[in-house]
Order: structure tokens, then sequence, then C-alpha cells
């Protein structure tokens, strides 16, 4: 009951800020900038990710939502200068040689000021908002409420997971309210560009960083959606969105660590090579990573699609519990067969993966597909890019880029000297859980034995379980001398 009267509450709240903002009579973009900005910082973000979607809102309505991602209303400078005192337990004078009280950005958790420090360096100084963990854990009550209501009534909720979905959004959202853990991720994104043409991360300034402010490298760039001053610099724009492509690529595939709030007031075109463009990336606070399998079995899926091979999707689906063991496995291809064949009738640069993806989502609903929490930020980030690049060059590729990179990736990781690296990075664990195999077997053993005195009723079990002893004696030895061999391998190469 106290779920119904939160949403109770909230939706009162959000009808009488409607009728104060005038949102339901002529809404436009300007008022919903508005509306969004009196509801709350979640709702903030919910409309920078709308305004990256032009194929779902017109043109003018989106750009008017792009205020949202850097010129939110800004707090009062006096409430910042003493949060950055407190927090660096020095006046701003001392720390900085020039502090400018004019903030450069204003976003949904923080705002940004520009400064110098004494050594002549230009930085950003960011700060949290005043009481923003107060308002940001009342948006999340509210989600929270809705998911188990949803929970409740809607008889597909078991495959939504509303309620998991928000517990991790929670989760990712409650850690942009430290920055020290944005400086991190900043710090560790920077190391896997350091000296790549595609991507420039700015640099942390450790010394003046805590849990509420940031200080980080001022960076000069042309705001992503500013499509007339990116043309006015002579940027190759087809080459820019391609490179956004494969910063993305690299970042999930590569490094396993990827951006994961690419919205369009966190990324800049740097201007110092216009025929061979790259980007620079700020605010890396929400990051993402998927475990060994989930990436590889992502990569097998993004190329069955790529190349129109249903049969194998449809295994890839049943296989990794993407929907029910028991589906019909000739059914889901058919399904998935006739879901893109009418999609893959236009040219490939026509075609948006985060639709298809939609659309895919949307066909294998009767076979139980099941909404993975991991991936829903990698939906959120390629949502971001796709759009951004269409953007800056609606005849976007995205297909021609993906296609040639993902065969490469899933060819690498069956190379036998990446499976040598694993082995030794990895071999005080491999060697721990190879000592216990035995164990396992032993048992084993004693479970066969139990079954053996009452084996008229347990024949078929216990011939499984035969079986499945033979194959782990021979898992054993296989481990064991393939562990021996590689190590023996890399310690004579040394």
């Amino acid at each position: 009951m106290i779920n119904f009267f939160v949403v109770l509450y909230e939706l009162t709240r959000m009808g009488i800020l409607g009728v104060r903002n005038n949102i339901f009579f002529a809404p436009n973009g300007i008022k919903a900038v508005n509306y969004l900005q009196s509801l709350g910082p979640i709702f903030i973000k919910f409309g920078q990710l709308l305004s990256t979607r032009t194929d779902i809102l017109d043109e003018k309505t989106a750009k008017d939502l792009q205020v949202l991602t850097d010129q939110c209303r800004p707090f009062e400078t006096s409430k910042l200068r003493k949060i950055v005192e407190d927090e660096l337990g020095n006046s701003i004078e001392n720390v900085f040689d020039n502090f400018n009280e004019q903030p450069l950005a204003a976003a949904s958790l923080a705002q940004v000021h520009e400064a110098t420090l004494k050594d002549g360096k230009s930085v950003v100084i960011k700060v949290l908002r005043p009481n923003i963990e107060r308002d940001v854990r009342r948006n999340l009550k509210v989600l929270k409420a809705v998911a188990r209501i949803i929970d409740f009534t809607y008889k597909e909720s078991n495959r939504l997971k509303p309620l998991e979905v928000v517990k991790n959004y929670e989760t990712t959202i409650l850690r942009e309210l430290d920055l020290r853990l944005e400086a991190s991720n900043t710090s560790l994104t920077r190391k896997n560009f350091l000296g790549s043409d595609e991507l420039y991360i700015p640099e942390i300034y450790w010394e003046l960083t805590t849990s509420k402010i940031m200080v980080v490298e001022k960076i000069d760039g042309i705001p992503c959606t500013d499509i007339k001053q990116i043309e006015d610099h002579g940027i190759n724009k087809k080459l820019l969105a391609e490179n956004g492509v494969m910063i993305f690529l690299n970042q999930v595939f590569r490094d396993n660590f990827f951006h994961a709030d690419m919205h369009p007031g966190n990324i800049f075109v740097a201007r110092n090579n216009p025929d061979n463009p790259g980007y620079i990336a700020i605010d890396c606070a929400i990051s993402g990573s998927l475990s060994n399998e989930e990436r590889y079995i992502l990569a097998r899926m993004l190329q069955a699609v790529l190349k129109q091979n249903y049969k194998s999707l449809s295994q890839l689906f049943i296989s990794s519990g993407w929907v029910d063991a028991s589906s019909n496995q000739i059914d889901l291809e058919n399904t998935l067969r006739a879901c893109c064949e009418p999609i893959f009738e236009k040219p490939l640069s026509e075609i948006e993966f985060g639709k298809l993806l939609l659309y895919l989502f949307q066909s294998t609903r009767s076979f139980g597909l099941s909404l993975q929490p991991s991936l829903v930020l990698l939906q959120k980030t390629l949502i971001h890019i796709e759009g951004m690049g269409r953007q800056i060059y609606p005849k976007l590729d995205f297909w021609g880029i993906a296609e040639p990179y993902l065969d490469n990736w899933l060819k690498d990781q069956l190379n036998p000297l990446k499976l040598k690296d694993f082995i030794l990075n990895n071999k005080e664990d491999i060697l721990h859980k190879a000592s216990e195999l035995p164990s396992i077997v032993y048992e084993t053993l004693d479970e066969l034995r139990g079954l053996a005195k009452h084996k008229s009723a347990n024949e078929i079990k216990i011939r499984k379980m035969e079986i499945q002893i033979q194959k782990e004696k021979f898992m054993i030895r296989a481990c064991v001398i393939v562990i021996i061999f590689i190590i023996a391998l890399a310690m004579y190469s040394k």
C-alpha cells in the first residue's frame, strides 16, 4: 500500500507541476524542459536521452531538449564557493589564480566553473548540486514504486524485470554522486585511449578532487550537436560519425569498459585534425562492463544479425537464456526471419540498429524474452552513439563498420596466444580449481554408490552420472596437460 500512496503522491505532484508549466496545453520543447527540471534529476536525464532521438521527436523539440545536457538552472554561486572551500579546506583565492563565478555548464547533478591554477593551467571545477542525493533518492523511490506495481499487475513482468532494472539503475546513478568514482573512471578511460586519434579524455587533478568536487583539465572542443560549427571547421563528418562507432566497439569489446553516458552534453568534437577527426569525452561517471561470456554472446548475436544467419541467432537466443530453454528453435528462427527480412530490404545505411533491436525484442516476446539488466547500460549507450552519429552524418553505415570488427574480434578470441596469456595471468586460480576436481569426482562416486542401492529407480540417472565421471576424468587430465604445457612454454619463451 505504501507503494500505491508514493505513486499517488508523485502523480499528484507531477500533475500540479504540469499545470504550472502549462505542459498539458499546446506542449512544446521549452515547456518540456521547464517541466522535466521541476520533476528532478532523473527526469532531466530522460530528457537528455530524448534529445538524441530525432526519430521519435521533431527536430525543433529535440533541439529544445538539448538545453538539458548542459544548460539547466544553476544554483547560487555562494553555495558553490562554500562547498569548494569546505572540501579543499582552503579559500578559493589560495588554491586558484582565477575563478569564474559564471557557470560554464549546469547539468542534472552538478555544475561546472572555469578556473586557472597557480601554475597557469586552465581547469574546470565540477561541483555536485546541494541536496542532490535527497532529490535523486526521491525520484528513485517513485521508480521503485512504479516497478513494484508493474510487477504485481503486469503478467509479463517476470520477463521485463522492472524492479531489477530500477535497482540496477539505482546503483549506477548513486555512483555518480561520488566524484572520486567518476575521476577513477575518467583516468581508466584516458589510459585506454592514450595516444588515440579517435578519443581524448582530459587529465584529472587528484590532489584537488574529493567526493563532492572534481578538478579536471579544461578542454577545447565543438559540441557534437553543433553541425554548423563542425562544417565551418571543415571536419570530415562521415569519418567523424564512423569514428564514434569505432569508439563504441573498442570500449565494449577491446577494453570491456565503456562510457555509458554519452549524451550530447558530454561529447565534443576535437578541432585540431579535421581530416581525421576525433572526439573529446567528459563526465565518465556512468560506466559499464560485461562478463566475458556476455561479450562473446553479444558479439556472436550481432554477427548473426549482420549476416542474417537466423538459425545461429535463434540458437544463441536459447543457449544464452534470453528466451525460454524449451522454445522451439525452428519456430523462433522463422519468427526472427519474419521480423528482420522486411527491414533488410532497405539499404544498410538506412537501417537503425537500435530500432532493429527493438523489433527483435518485440517479436520474441511470445518465446518468454527475458530482459538482461546487465545490458541496459549498453543498449542506452548504443542508442546515444547511433543517434548522435546519424545527426552528424545521416548516411552512417553502422553495419559496414561493425561486421569486419566483430569478425576479427571473434577470431582473436580463439587465438592460442590469447589462451596462453589468460592461463599465465590466472594460473593460481586455475591450479587451485584444478586441485578441487578430484574431490568433485569422489563426491560424485559417493552419490553414485548411494543411488546404486535403488538401482531400478535410478538407472537412467546412474548412467548419466557414469558418463559424467568419465568426462570429468578426461577433463582433469586434459586441463593438467594443457596447463603444464603452456606454463612450460611461457617459461621457456622468457
